[in-house]
């Protein structure tokens, strides 16, 4: 045991990669200083669709969404609306390239028209794939856009003499086959490694151009498996180590890096430890609290966080926390912690779309700004796109996070089949009185002398127990023998009346 204390402190220090890897999954932790910020996980038969290049066709015109569903060999059709159709696509005629507005999508695509498009966000719920026309290839330092004639350089490298620099290394690049953006890792790359990626880039995208001349709808590109595309996408922060337990993964990742990231190479490791990787930084019991609606606070205060199909909601309460001045100067403190605490939850949750933070309201308008400036401050962090609009009249602070994949709890968990998503339950005394309701319903209709109920032990014991003379009062005034039978397997909202 002390052994596994000594590493934990050791490794405190820094950020780092945990990766398990099994036969039926995935899973990727990233821990700053000993804290699980996110948590990664892909399933062997249910991989992402984030990035995956199709030839699809298209199923269905829809004028008044303005969108389109296509056919991309998946179980559910996938959206594509009129204004992911950009001009550099076959769907815009070359006359309209020049000053791009969004048409009506009947003008855009046809019925049973073969289009290539790009997954942007996986399935959610009910929804399926959202697509895209705007093809775009990563890979280390840049992105490719094919039929584009553009260079874009990622709005993190702020150097106007950086910026300058980049965009001369990469302008010979640039030809009628397309364009490209430098991304954030770039910002210190010399011209050959700027050339690698390019090269790499245009092979690629020579191989999607081959198979997209196959007949009928095919998975042209498909993005990198996790472990290597996280990788790939954590290029340009600070990792101090990248710990992998599959022997096989270990050797794939090295290759790679050694391929493409040659300088974060030494840094991975395989991780052959009798303790479980997830089990380092206390990672698993992490990712079970992330399923929980209630997030405790130091301090003593707490958030519910509420996830629904609209939107996410973030409660915070003082809880336990009295401070040590005044009413207002807890608060303060209270909203200020929260602060931290909610942009940890949405990377670990990986919760996107609308979010409302309900802050407890403050009166000082000082204490309002520095809440939102500390909750900015908190998200600088997040490699996600996020937007805060502020304070709402209602005192609700309003944002946005961009989602693409669905979120931890999605991923692991399903709709009870009790509640159905509810959270809530029947009381025991609701299904005493409908299973009543139901014998004098069914009393009106039928001739007969007895009524056998099936239900739940919850309800058996009650009917049984302190509400037994509600069942002998409702015998008499029906005039009918009614007999009760515990049913372990059925849900406390369950029951069944049969005729006798």
């Amino acid at each position: 045991m002390s052994h596994i204390v000594k590493n934990r402190v050791q490794r405190k220090i820094g950020s780092e990669l945990l990766i398990n890897v099994t036969p039926t999954e995935a899973r990727v932790a990233l821990v700053e200083y000993g804290i699980l910020q996110e948590v990664h996980i892909e399933r062997r038969m249910k991989r992402g669709l984030v990035g995956n290049i199709y030839k699809g066709k298209v199923s269905r015109v829809l004028p008044g969404m303005q969108a389109a569903f296509v056919d991309i060999g998946l179980d559910k059709a996938a959206f594509l609306h009129a204004s992911d159709i950009v001009p550099h696509t076959e769907c815009v005629a070359d006359v309209e390239k020049g000053n791009f507005v969004v048409r009506d999508i009947g003008e855009l695509v046809r019925q049973g028209q073969d289009i290539m498009v790009q997954v942007v966000k996986d399935p959610l719920g009910t929804k399926g794939a959202r697509l895209t026309t705007d093809i775009t290839l990563p890979s280390r330092y840049l992105v490719f856009m094919p039929g584009s004639s553009h260079i874009g350089v990622s709005q993190r490298i702020e150097t106007e003499e950086v910026r300058a620099r980049l965009k001369g290394l990469t302008e010979p690049f640039v030809d009628e086959d397309g364009g490209f953006i430098i991304r954030t890792a770039a910002e210190n790359a010399g011209e050959q490694e700027l050339v690698q990626d390019a090269a790499f880039l245009r092979r690629v995208w020579g191989k999607v151009s081959e198979r997209r001349k196959r007949p009928g709808v095919a998975l042209l590109y498909q993005d990198l498996a996790l472990p290597v595309r996280i990788v790939r996408d954590f290029v340009g922060t600070e990792l101090d180590q990248i710990q992998v337990d599959s022997g096989q993964t270990y050797e794939e990742l090295l290759q790679f890096a050694q391929e493409f990231m040659p300088e974060i190479a030494d840094k991975i490791e395989h991780y052959s430890g009798r303790v479980p990787i997830f089990d380092l930084y206390d990672v698993e019991n992490e990712v079970q609290r992330a399923l929980g609606r209630k997030v405790e606070l130091k301090s003593g205060g707490y958030l519910i966080i509420d996830q629904t199909e609209a939107m996410t909601t973030v409660d915070i309460n003082t809880g336990a926390f009295v401070g040590h001045r005044n009413l207002e100067e807890t608060i303060f403190n209270t909203n200020l912690e929260a602060t931290h605490a909610i942009a940890r939850q949405l990377r670990l949750r990986n919760l996107g779309g609308i979010i409302i933070i309900d802050f407890i309201d403050m009166l000082n308008e000082d204490h309002k700004k520095r809440v939102l400036t500390t909750l900015e401050a908190a998200l600088a962090t997040d490699r996600v796109k996020t937007n805060i609009s502020g304070f709402s009249g209602l005192g609700l602070v309003e944002m946005t996070r961009k989602r693409t994949r669905e979120s931890l709890e999605h991923v692991l968990c399903g709709e009870c089949p009790v509640c159905l998503g509810k959270g809530t339950l029947k009381t025991v005394e609701t299904v005493s009185y409908e299973i009543f309701r139901e014998i004098i319903r069914l009393n009106r209709g039928y001739d007969v002398d007895e009524f056998l109920v099936y239900c739940s032990p919850a309800v058996h014991a009650s009917l049984t127990g302190e509400e037994s003379h509600l069942v002998a009062e409702l015998g008499a005034y029906i005039g009918k023998r009614l007999r009760l039978q515990s049913e372990p397997m059925y849900a406390q909202n369950k029951f069944d009346v049969v005729i006798m």
